[in-house]
């Protein structure tokens, strides 16, 4: 299935392609050319912001092979091309061809509203309107850029653009959010039948100005680590306007639907039999023990005979899993459940053999696989698994020889999969939550900056708005007292910034000859922060936070905090045969860190280049490396 759905969107792209050599270059045309029924303006932005949900062709190549895979939010469900530094130009192309004419859209909302106000044709509503496509733009321009890197800020005019550098980019997104979010007109009066047309707020422009000043505050934070005075003087800028999304009723969101096949469908697209949307080795290792919330206390009576001490590790099987990894984990089959982990995971992810779960994403046959063999090099069966209520999650990488023996860690339903609540299509796909707003703040206040709460009570309002959303609320005050470590050596509690001893004892069986014995395994030294003397500190703990909260629907954030701070930790994919796209990874280096282990950018399409050589000349320059995967974007770590 994988591979007929794969060559059915490659067909889609070529005959779209073929049909019009325009459609990719649509970022230069001309919008005015609209015929007369076309001339509406919130007809434009209602056609970018539905656009941009992404079609289950799209959703698949981009949101879900390259951002949760940058993100480290799921399991890479390709697994030999994004996590190994390798590169998709099919995916790529069909993500430049749509994003264009979205930001086309946007663009044409903003030339058609200002013309008909030019030629006193405008309605009382129009100038906000230019306002919402200028905000909803700049967000697009920021997916682009974060994507891929330079982009135009000059396109949409007729013509081939001129390629800017990230930093000129980013300066001019900030100047259109401060702007545009200035000259909304709260005042206005909207007619009976406008609200429709806006699938996110339904033209609140007071949400609509909340919206453009949380997306100040984040794009400021991007500049962190590398233009710090500017960062700070547009996120204090945002914050000093004290309007910005602070609850639940202020998320840009915008609803999903159930059985189809449009833009609108669910990003997670409920009827992909082959995508079971694993939980990621990350997510893992940052839930497992953070909270101090048992197990025991969340499930059922059904469950309870499954949940390990918390001092155990699993079996251990050295032949059939991954080790040349820094996983924590690596090596070690949970046989079980844990004993204690973040409430959050089993609202998101199903436990396998859960099967009678209304939100078990009972889809394929693999997704309920019970049973799975390993075997030896010699490909006799040493051992079957049964994954029923057990927790585990696959390292990405190349597994090498072992692959072949692993039948079980390969199989979907053998890992918590995403629920069903977030792929059957009856769900909204959020772009920006309460919680990232004051995880932000949180941020900012440990940096010294200006703010209107302190950092611990923002960070905590962050934690307390994310436990909201999830349902979890009951679990909150124990929570954030918790003192535990999770398996990256991070604990929730604000004051408790004592780093965790060196290694933990823990028990294990052999998988193999069910021997006990007991094993030292090392917190992982994340050298990408603070060269890994530091596991639990407060930065940590808020994009530990951060990460957990903007999962699943903001891979794209996940990914690009890991690549402007080295957090949270990202295990090492693993190297148990080379993978030539991570040169730099492999059987001497898999223990430390580097940013040349993890992609880094979109490789720009081939049609670029192709249909504007100057322009994509433009791009590479003002990328300063590369067009390659593992080329860092202008404001990423380094």
């Amino acid at each position: 299935m994988k591979t007929i759905f794969k060559t059915s969107c490659l067909l889609l792209t070529i005959i779209l392609l073929s049909t019009s050599c325009k459609k990719f270059t649509e970022l230069n045309n001309d919008p005015l050319k609209a015929n007369g029924d076309q001339v509406q303006t919130e007809y434009f932005i209602n056609n970018s912001i539905i656009g941009a949900q992404q079609d289950p062709g799209l959703s698949e190549r981009v949101f879900i092979l390259y951002w949760t895979v940058g993100g480290h939010t799921l399991q890479d469900e390709d697994g030999d091309t994004f996590s190994q530094g390798a590169y998709s130009d099919d995916w790529t192309s069909e993500y430049y061809r749509q994003v264009s004419q979205w930001l086309n859209n946007a663009n044409s909302a903003i030339q058609i509203g200002t013309d008909q106000i030019t030629k006193g044709t405008s309605k009382p509503y129009t100038k906000n309107l230019i306002q919402v496509a200028r905000i909803w733009r700049a967000y697009l321009m920021s997916e682009f850029s974060d994507s891929f890197g330079p982009m135009p800020v000059d396109g949409f005019q007729g013509k081939n653009p001129d390629f800017k550098d990230v930093k000129t980019v980013y300066y001019f997104i900030l100047d259109e959010l401060k702007d545009a979010s200035s000259k909304l007109d709260l005042t206005v009066a909207n007619s009976s039948d406008l609200n429709k047309e806006d699938p996110a707020y339904g033209y609140d422009y007071a949400k609509w100005r909340k919206y453009a000043n949380s997306m100040r505050m984040r794009l400021a934070m991007r500049l962190s680590e590398i233009d710090a005075a500017k960062a700070k003087t547009e996120f204090e800028a945002a914050v000093a306007t004290n309007d910005f999304i602070t609850d639940a009723t202020q998320t840009f969101s915008v609803q999903e639907t159930a059985n189809s096949y449009n833009p609108l469908s669910s990003v997670f697209r409920k009827e992909s039999s082959w995508m079971g949307l694993p939980i990621s080795a990350t997510y893992n290792n940052l839930s497992v023990g953070l909270g101090g919330i048992k197990s025991a206390d969340q499930l059922g009576q059904d469950f309870q005979s499954a949940i390990k001490p918390a001092n155990w590790m699993g079996q251990r099987f050295t032949d059939q899993f991954a080790t040349k990894t820094n996983d924590p984990e690596a090596g070690y089959w949970f046989n079980g459940l844990p004993y204690t982990i973040d409430p959050r995971a089993y609202k998101i992810f199903s436990i396998p053999g859960d099967i009678t779960n209304v939100n078990y994403p009972n889809i394929g046959s693999t997704f309920i696989a019970a049973q799975r063999d390993l075997k030896n090099a010699a490909g006799t069966i040493v051992k079957t698994l049964n994954s029923k209520y057990t927790w585990n999650a696959k390292v990405d990488g190349n597994w090498g020889a072992k692959a072949g023996m692993n039948q079980a860690i390969t199989t979907n339903g053998f890992k918590p999969l995403l629920n069903l609540v977030y792929r059957g299509g009856t769900n909204k796909r959020v772009f920006f939550g309460p919680w990232e707003t004051y995880f932000l703040l949180a941020e900012a206040g440990v940096r010294g900056w200006t703010t209107p709460v302190d950092a611990q009570t923002a960070y905590e309002t962050g934690i307390a708005k994310s436990f909201e959303y999830f349902g979890t609320t009951a679990s909150l005050g124990a929570y954030l007292a918790s003192t535990d470590y999770n398996r990256a050596g991070t604990s929730v509690n604000w004051n408790h910034t004592i780093e965790p001893p060196i290694a933990r004892t823990m028990n294990y069986e052999d998988g193999i000859t069910g021997v006990a014995g007991t094993v030292s395994i090392n917190y992982p030294k994340n050298g990408l922060y603070k060269s890994g003397s530091v596991k639990n500190d407060q930065l940590t703990k808020i994009i530990t936070q951060k990460f957990i909260a903007q999962t699943p629907w903001l891979p794209l954030e996940t990914w690009n905090d890991h690549r402007r701070l080295g957090l949270p930790f990202y295990e090492n994919p693993a190297v148990e045969d080379i993978m030539p796209e991570l040169p730099a990874l492999n059987s001497s280096t898999y223990m430390t860190s580097s940013v040349k282990f993890f992609p880094q950018r979109m490789k720009y399409s081939s049609n670029l280049s192709n249909a504007n050589a100057n322009g994509y000349g433009q791009a590479v320059a003002a990328l300063g490396g590369p067009d390659a995967v593992l080329t860092p974007l202008w404001w990423a770590k380094h």
